[in-house]
């Protein structure tokens, strides 16, 4: 029995020991495949014939080849000498969609998406996927958000897969504290700040959803408050959000250390140029001895310094602020070291990832070029220009030096975007009445910088197709150049005071350069053929040619804030055209424009003030028509009805005579009312003035058939009105209510107390 039982311990030593050392391979056979050949799966599983395997080996081939993705089952296992390895082929992905979405858009979600179309099934990448397309849900306040990922079969051995969303409703703030906070109440930080609590008449915005995100950026907006207010030391200790028990909102809490105030000790200047005086350099300074310290002075300091060092001719030039701390007596010195750097030029310029966009059009937006000397103000320059443009979606200007050279390379990386705009919109105005419209825009027209629009538009008082083509840099060079055509119809006839109607096809051909860095010029050749109806000549259709030579000059400079939607500057235009050339028509056109903005008190309120003339004068003593003389009232003076002032028929008291000549002029204040900023809303009040020029003097008397010969009501005089008004930049569109009261005004003038416009696209 000894006997016996001491065999049977060697016999499993044995099989033991021959399992953990294996056998020696002599052949591999591979059972299952389809699509894969076996020799491509023996390369795969990194076993080749005379390896002796071992349980431990065949373990790890099946790990390696389960990880290649491209198999659903895999079993490996020796068989005397023979390594048999049965596989189970992954399908294979024909679709892969996302269904149910329609807070984040399909594009997005899908830059997320790891699995492919033609790709091997792999439930550990749908698995990351969904993780990866929940982050970008909870970024947007849907934590409530579920994705199912779904296989459908196909048959042989193919699948489509289907990312059904389902996402809830966001998760609102419900409250917004601070803590730590005794200088500033909790009211005021939370208008410092981009988040807001939660109420239902935020439906427009998104920024009383819950997002991580913006609560980092609330927290920079915290400091940026603190440092304009002094506080130095200010440190956010924490930010906290966390749901609410019944996990539909979210509660965030700040805390907040604000430190104390400080004050500007010591202003002083480190000037290395002997040429720009120092006291011209201390005149830039924004602040002085005894001011709460403020980050955005020191910025704008920084900024006017640089200007008047470089209007000096030095612009290779950085300005530090050096700031001292004193502790003791609460105050910071501060002394604005103006450091000269070397010269460094270009030596090339590398453009990179435009696939549609051609280099030229990139290099005719680049204000630099191999051999200028680098600026980091006109690399930002290049980059505003190519971003103004639209056709990217993001631009990168990498500059790298050049070892051992005072040379750089600087690559222009470009990221396009679709620049074809499928548009409609519709609004309602005085003027125009309830208003439809569609186009089509393509601002990249075959990657040329080129601009197509197809455009419609159907009023209650006027319908317009047009088509335009835009060339920007016709023959390279800075010269646009276009042409545009169109029809319109005029339906003026029971509208204010026009009484006329018009239907016009005219076609145009322009050219435009810049001057300077503010003024451009324009030429226009335009030839118009209009069919006029007038019911002050009889209500017959009468046909009329204008053939239009003219030029035009712009001026335009303004700093803007395009969070506050407030401008400071200058825009101004002036125009001189003549018509004539053989047409039904025969006179001079002049214009003039200038509209100057200031804003202030944080940028919050605006004072604009505007000034428009306009003047027809008869070429060789011609009748100009009444459909082309000027008319006021509207928009352009607000309280009367459109064109309800200047002369008037006495027979038709209805309709205006219009003038050869108007002089109309605005003043309002914009300011901000007790709606948080956020929503764009502002109040103004405004007086608006204007004359309007007598017409011609055929006009002088009119011969009605039943009651005779009478003087018309021929006057220029001055009209004034005020009023106040509310706009409203709604994310569909801008909205504007006024309500006018004439102050000076005719006893024929038609009055007009309510003015509304509201235009939006979609």
């Amino acid at each position: 029995m000894k006997k016996e039982s001491g065999l049977l311990f060697v016999a499993c030593s044995i099989m033991v020991f021959a399992s953990a050392h294996g056998a020696t391979v002599s052949k591999i056979d591979v059972a299952g495949n389809s699509r894969m050949d076996a020799e491509s799966i023996r390369i795969l599983s990194d076993v080749k014939v005379g390896e002796n395997v071992g349980a431990e080996r065949t373990n790890q081939i099946a790990k390696k080849l389960q990880e290649s993705g491209y198999f659903s089952k895999i079993n490996v296992y020796m068989s005397g000498n023979v390594l048999k390895i049965d596989v189970a082929e992954a399908p294979i992905v024909g679709m892969v969609t996302v269904e149910g979405n329609d807070k984040v858009s399909t594009d997005d979600l899908k830059k997320e998406i790891r699995l492919k179309e033609r790709a091997s099934y792999d439930e550990s990448v749908i698995g990351s996927d969904v993780q990866r397309m929940l982050v970008i849900y909870q970024r947007k306040g849907y934590f409530g958000t579920r994705i199912n990922p779904k296989k459908i079969n196909q048959g042989d051995n193919r699948v489509n897969v289907v990312y059904e969303i389902t996402e809830g409703h966001p998760t609102y703030i419900t409250d917004i504290d601070f803590e730590g906070n005794k200088k500033f109440s909790d009211k005021t930080l939370r208008g410092a700040i981009l988040s807001r609590e939660h109420a239902w008449w935020r439906f427009m915005t998104q920024f009383d959803v819950f997002d991580e995100d913006r609560i980092q950026y609330d927290q920079q907006m915290l400091r940026q408050f603190y440092l304009r207010n002094g506080h130095v030391d200010f440190q956010v200790k924490n930010a906290n959000g966390v749901f609410t028990p019944d996990r539909q909102y979210y509660s965030v809490t700040f805390t907040v250390d604000e430190g104390p105030v400080y004050k500007i000790g010591a202003l002083s200047i480190d000037n290395p140029f002997p040429d720009v005086p120092d006291e011209k350099l201390m005149e830039m300074i924004k602040m002085k001895t005894g001011d709460v310290y403020n980050i955005d002075k020191v910025e704008e300091t920084i900024s006017a310094m640089r200007g008047m060092v470089g209007d000096h001719g030095y612009a290779f030039i950085n300005v530090e602020p050096d700031a001292k701390k004193n502790d003791d007596t609460r105050t910071i010195d501060l002394k604005f070291k103006i450091q000269k750097t070397n010269r460094i030029y270009i030596n090339s310029i590398n453009i990179l990832g435009n696939v549609r966009t051609f280099d030229s059009v990139i290099e005719q937006l680049t204000p630099m070029r191999p051999g200028d000397p680098f600026s980091l103000q006109t690399i930002e320059e290049t980059r505003q220009n190519l971003m103004r443009t639209r056709y990217f979606k993001d631009v990168q200007i990498v500059p790298t030096r050049i070892a051992d050279a005072n040379m750089m390379n600087l690559d222009i990386k470009v990221e396009e975007q679709p620049t074809g705009e499928l548009s409609g919109g519709f609004g309602w105005s005085n003027i125009n009445g309830f208003m439809v419209d569609a186009g089509i825009t393509e601002s990249n027209f075959m990657g040329r910088g080129q601009v197509v629009q197809l455009r419609g538009s159907i009023a209650q008082y006027q319908k317009q197709a047009l088509f335009s083509f835009t060339e920007p840099y016709l023959f390279g060079r800075p010269l646009s150049a276009g042409f545009d055509v169109s029809y319109t119809m005029y339906d003026y006839s029971s509208l204010g005071s026009f009484g006329y109607d018009r239907d016009s096809l005219t076609i145009a051909g322009r050219m435009g350069w810049r001057l300077t860095d503010h003024w451009t010029q324009s030429v226009r050749l335009s030839a118009a053929f209009d069919q006029n109806y007038d019911l002050q000549l009889g209500g017959d259709w009468h046909a009329a040619n204008l053939f239009t030579l003219g030029t035009s000059f712009r001026y335009y400079n303004l700093d803007t804030n395009f969070q506050q939607n407030t401008h400071t500057g200058i825009v101004s235009n002036l125009g001189i055209s003549y018509t004539g050339f053989g047409g039904t028509e025969s006179y001079m056109r002049y214009t003039a424009d200038i509209i100057g903005m200031v804003k202030f008190w944080d940028d919050r309120w605006q004072l604009r003030s505007s000034l428009d003339f306009g003047m027809l004068h008869s070429v060789g003593g011609e009748y100009i028509s009444r459909v082309y003389r000027y008319f006021l009232g509207g928009e352009t003076l607000r309280g009367f009805d459109i064109a309800g002032v200047g002369s008037r028929n006495w027979a038709y008291q209805t309709y205006s005579l219009g003038g050869l000549w108007k002089l109309n002029g605005s003043t309002q204040l914009n300011f901000p009312i007790f709606i948080p900023d956020e929503y764009q809303i502002k109040g103004f009040i405004f007086a608006d003035y204007g004359i309007l020029g007598k017409p011609p003097r055929e006009e002088k008397t009119f011969c009605h058939p039943y009651y005779g010969c009478r003087d018309n009501y021929i006057d220029q005089d001055i009209r004034t009105s005020v009023g106040v008004g509310i706009y409203w930049n709604t994310p569909m569109g801008p909205m504007n209510f006024s309500w006018g009261w004439p102050l000076k005004l005719n006893d024929y003038d038609r009055e007009q107390r309510f003015l509304l416009s509201f235009e939006t696209q979609f």
